[in-house]
């Protein structure tokens, strides 16, 4: 009788689970008729007239990526836009790359060398703000180094996007390089586990207090960079994105976010101990409360893990006991395993509808059990009880700490300096070319 009650409750719990995939699999398809999907060819061209933009590049030892995103903004075909990299301490070879591009005779591309980092400041959050110094837009297009463009029409597309609708912050979000084998299998899991609290057009409506942005496509008018504060509201925060996202939205400002389809991409990680280190910075920086942290962790081991574990138990207790215990596992065999095949039916849904080659739907359970792990250290980091080390730079619940490879420096006023790329005086903290 006791197995009989107990197996019961537990086929119970099979058919709730069950029908939350159900559900999910409903909203999936009722979002598909809500998703904004920016392309090369989503208008005509730039805006008319085309207001002045200054695109801004961070870059900390990106010699592998600097030159192809640096060449793919240059060929942008919006009539009036100004480039500026700032190299931020680099120690491999992006600075002899950017000395080359900036000789190479474009007008538009200037560098600023950041050669110290001022103390209570992150790294690309001080970047971003010295590159502002030398801005001249009524916009700014802040990017990343490893983002490749792969339309001439991807900065015209974004204006033309933002005028539209009306948008003073509008956040283009990066279509994903997964080349390898394990970034097919946890990229798009970790992804998910990310974008479930922050949907587009939950966004995009300016009621909801939900707000997101990408940190490798942000646009933002002028006005509302100033009026949320800039980077230095945010200087000592990780995913300075996300806090920039929420400071325009509190102040009324116009949050827009968009997917893009052949507009740029990026590829996020190159190894599984960074997958491991960036996803565990991007989750903790983006719910940023333990609470919400601890919500992923308990949906993620419920409805993502759970169901494989009541199979292999529910086969187990079939195959081992005898006839009349053996039936109630059989019934909770059949009811796992429907589970299970609705789990997957959906995530094969999702990645098709998302644009993961829906085949790695198979391999859901192993990025499952990674985006897990990488939730469960997430939640470390955000009581403080675990720093993260990223660049560089540590930090601890979600601020920078201290800077673990080159010495914090004072910041000074006025340290900008015109010079050539080249790190030869220890004298000056910044200089521009």
């Amino acid at each position: 009788m006791g197995w009989s009650i107990g197996i019961s409750i537990w086929i119970g719990v099979a058919v709730i689970i069950g029908a939350v995939w159900v559900v999910r699999f409903i909203a999936t398809v009722q979002l598909r008729g809500k998703r904004q999907i920016l392309t090369s060819y989503s208008y005509d061209g730039p805006p008319e007239p085309a207001t002045r933009v200054s695109i801004l590049v961070a870059a900390k030892d990106e010699q592998n990526d600097i030159e192809e995103c640096i060449t793919g903004l240059l060929h942008q075909d919006y009539p009036d836009f100004e480039l500026i990299v700032i190299d931020d301490r680099s120690a491999d070879q992006t600075p002899v790359i950017l000395k080359r591009l900036a000789q190479d005779g474009h007008s538009r591309l200037r560098v600023i060398t950041i050669k110290s980092l001022p103390d209570g400041w992150c790294g690309k959050n001080h970047a971003m703000h010295e590159g502002m110094t030398a801005a001249t837009g009524e916009w700014f297009l802040f990017t990343d180094a490893d983002c490749k463009f792969d339309s001439e029409r991807t900065l015209s597309m974004a204006m033309r996007e933002a005028f539209a609708h009306e948008a003073d912050f509008l956040s283009v979000t990066p279509v994903l390089d997964a080349p390898t084998v394990w970034e097919r299998v946890v990229q798009p899991v970790c992804a998910l586990a990310l974008m479930i609290w922050f949907l587009p057009h939950r966004v995009n409506k300016p009621g909801r207090k939900t707000a997101y942005a990408n940190g490798a496509f942000m646009l933002i008018r002028r006005t509302c960079y100033d009026l949320i504060g800039g980077h230095e509201r945010v200087k000592s925060q990780l995913n300075e994105d996300i806090k920039l996202a929420r400071l325009a939205k509190d102040a009324g400002v116009s949050l827009r976010v968009v997917e893009n389809d052949g507009l740029y991409h990026t590829r996020m990680y190159g190894s599984l101990s960074d997958a491991w280190r960036g996803w565990s910075r991007i989750l903790s920086g983006s719910l940023g409360t333990g609470w919400r942290v601890a919500a992923a962790i308990g949906l993620m081991a419920t409805l993502s893990i759970f169901p494989w574990i009541s199979l292999c138990v529910a086969a187990w207790g079939y195959f081992v006991f005898e006839t009349g215990t053996a039936i109630s596992f059989q019934y909770a065999l059949g009811a796992w395993l429907a589970v299970v095949v609705v789990q997957l039916f959906v995530i094969w849904d999702v990645y098709r509808t998302l644009r993961v080659p829906s085949a790695w739907f198979v391999t859901y359970l192993l990025g499952a059990l990674f985006t897990l792990g990488v939730l469960v250290d997430a939640l470390f980091k955000v009581l403080g009880a675990q720093k993260t080390v990223w660049r560089g730079t540590s930090y601890r619940a979600g601020r920078c700490t201290d800077e673990s490879d080159v010495p914090v420096m004072p910041h000074r006023q006025g340290n900008l300096k015109t010079a050539s790329v080249r790190a030869e005086s220890k004298e000056e903290s910044t200089t521009h070319v």
